[in-house]
């Protein structure tokens, strides 16, 4: 049944008209895209909308009716969307949509067939738009296009606004975005000098020009170093140099640089990775400005430069274990700027990579450095460089036997340092792993051609629960030491597993095992009792389906990147997926991860232990909205690998 909500532009009375839609127009108003629609295309969609009823278990679409010719906005009542080629029980394929939620807009956009069935889960009342409408509001709304066209990512947008305005209130920013290209950063001409200047002719015109820092260049303003403050005390002052010599025996050589248009967020990264407070802005080789960290976080109390170089002279552990609370801070101020999901992992990631180098070099100098040098593994979410707040340890070590010496005996010397850093990292607040995947583990303390073993034995004869316990160890990345032994273990692997099919889809079955929790009667399936009851655990059913997804992409096409999110979108580059769902499974991910992000915040200001478990019920309907359509794509990925590997 049908009651038409049309109204006649032409009508003599249109404030009655408009009266007659403010019920419409108000429901619209409290959900996602509609709230943010500007108001005459609000009422351009109320005017044109139809408003249906279906009885319970009606079916409103099916793939059967040919393509899809309307576009339904759930009024009241619930609506069960089940996949047409779901494989396992109907439940297992499905889900439900609620008030203020709409469908189906991907076959609307592709003028195809739509793919799922959906039903009225009870007597269920829908707002709909006829396609042509449809299309109309498309080119009117850039809004609505833009909801429609990239709707996770549109409304993850919206849930990275709501946590920067929330956040807003409790961290002091300035003006910067992350988001904005660094030549809208530049505050005036960069102050500069030839190397044969004299030293302390280039101090002179630092303090007339009262800058901290002069950039070297040639006559053509190519950029050759930097000299600033920190370089006069520690090469300067503090060494007898004469200010008579030319500025280019003291300066930095090869300054960092990056082009104008970067975003202000890769000079950030950039930054906190080399340990350096400025970049050069160049274009065609000429300079054309100069952007330091004060630029970037000029009235936040934390910068990442400086809590970097704090991290990198610590003199003891208990110093690290110090800044190590700031590592919060900084995420806090840069989710304010607008920094994206995937920079903040990013970002934390880089920082226990350099407390981590800085707590190995502390016990070098205690303990003496041994006979035999050696490469620091990471594994799991810092080997893919996607740590949130809460983390613990997955490390290893690799060594090369020298001639001469047995393996054994390289193994007893390094086991006892690694033992110490261990716990050196346990005391800096990232536990001890409970599957004991360390490095003072000898079973995680091998010699390459060891490695490789361990490796050709899960490869050939690995069953699907050894390699369940196993998987990690493929998202290693070098942390300290010499990097060719890592790189030459990394090939090494791809090339023998891409064509391992067997081990492939062991490996497949093993990414089904944890299902995204959407419930049929209930949005989600939450934890019955236990520790967590009525919460779902984010890492395991959220994020972990998208790990284990990209991981087997990776290996199955010889990707060599670690990170989920590099992973995906380097499969979608070789053709191996869809543009489009790459981009969803991105943003699904990226959502999963911010959730998590904001459970670890909100458990640090209240004094809680960190986990991943959140109860669905205390997220608002934005939050409930995106989580479901995140798992919902997580299901999509593990359909795809059900097909490909035909389990």
């Amino acid at each position: 049944m049908e009651l038409n909500l049309r109204t006649d532009s032409g009508t003599s009375e249109p404030a009655a008209a408009r009266q007659a839609l403010a019920p419409v127009v108000e429901f619209l108003h409290r959900h996602a895209p509609f709230d943010r629609m500007a108001p005459a295309h609000l009422e351009f969609l109320a005017t044109h909308l139809q408003l249906g009823f279906y009885n319970k278990d009606e079916v409103i679409t099916e793939p059967a009716r040919g393509a899809a010719s309307r576009f339904y906005i759930i009024k009241q009542g619930r609506v069960r969307g089940e996949t047409s080629d779901a494989t396992g029980p109907a439940e297992d394929g499905a889900w439900e949509l609620v008030a203020g939620e709409c469908f189906p807009i991907g076959a609307l956009l592709a003028h195809r067939p739509v793919h799922t069935v959906h039903r009225a889960v009870a007597d269920c009342f829908c707002f709909e738009l006829e396609r042509e409408d449809f299309d109309r509001l498309l080119a009117l709304s850039p809004v609505f296009h833009d909801f429609c066209t990239r709707r996770l990512a549109n409304l993850l947008d919206q849930a990275l606004q709501g946590v920067q305005a929330s956040l807003a209130t409790q961290v002091s920013t300035g003006e910067t975005s992350l988001a904005a290209p660094l030549s809208s950063l530049i505050r005036r001409s960069p102050v500069t000098c030839l190397p044969q200047t004299p030293i302390g002719d280039a101090l002179r015109t630092m303090n007339t020009e009262r800058v901290g820092s002069i950039v070297i260049t040639d006559a053509d303003r190519k950029p050759l170093g930097l000299f600033t403050l920190h370089d006069l005390l520690g090469r300067v002052a503090t060494s007898g140099v004469s200010l008579d010599l030319p500025i280019e025996t003291v300066m930095t050589r090869r300054p960092l640089s990056l082009p104008p248009q970067a975003p202000a967020h890769e000079a950030a990264a950039l930054m906190a990775r080399m340990g350096f407070g400025h970049v050069c802005v160049v274009e065609d080789e000429r300079l054309l400005g100069m952007v330091s960290e004060r630029d970037l976080f000029s009235l936040q109390r934390v910068g990442l430069v400086q809590l970097t170089r704090s991290i990198a002279h610590a003199p003891d552990v208990a110093t690290l274990v110090r800044l190590g609370k700031d590592i919060h801070r900084v995420v806090d101020q840069m989710l304010v700027q607008g920094a994206s999901v995937a920079q903040l992992m990013q970002i934390i990631t880089l920082f226990n990579d350099h407390i981590t180098r800085r707590v190995i070099g502390l016990c070098l100098a205690e303990a003496g450095a041994p006979s035999v040098p050696f490469t620091w593994l990471s594994f799991g979410s810092e080997g893919r460089q996607e740590q949130t707040l809460k983390t613990d340890q997955d490390n290893g070590i690799l060594f090369v036997s020298p001639e001469g010496k047995s393996t054994d005996a390289v193994r007893a010397e390094l086991l006892p340092l690694a033992q110490k850093i261990n716990q050196a990292l346990d005391t800096c607040g990232y536990p001890l792993c409970k599957g004991n995947i360390m490095a003072g583990n000898p079973e995680c303390c091998l010699s390459l051609e060891e490695w490789k073993a361990r490796f050709q034995d899960w490869i050939e004869h690995g069953t699907p629960e050894h390699l369940l316990n196993a998987s990690i160890f493929f998202d290693f990345r070098t942390i300290y030491g010499e990097r060719g032994p890592a790189e030459e273990l990394q090939g090494w692997v791809l090339a023998r597993v891409s064509t391992n099919v067997t081990f492939l889809r062991q490996m497949a079955e093993n990414a089904l095992r944890n299902r995204p929790p959407l419930g049929v009667v209930r949005d989600f399936v939450v934890a019955s009792g236990g520790e967590h009851p009525d919460m779902i655990d984010l890492k395991m059913n959220g994020a972990t389906p998208f790990v284990d997804g990209a991981r087997l992409l990776a290996l199955a096409h010889g990707i060599a990147e670690t990170g989920t999110l590099a992973r995906i979108r380097a499969a979608a580059k070789r053709g191996v997926l869809q543009e489009e769902e790459a981009g969803a499974w991105c943003d699904a991910y990226a959502f999963i991860q911010l959730l998590r992000m904001r459970a670890h915040q909100n458990q640090q200001r209240l004094g809680q232990s960190l986990d991943n478990h959140v109860d669905p019920e205390s997220l608002n309907e934005l939050d409930r909205r995106i989580l479901k359509e995140t798992f919902r794509q997580a299901r999509k990925l593990q359909t795809r690998l059900l097909l490909d590997y035909q389990l």
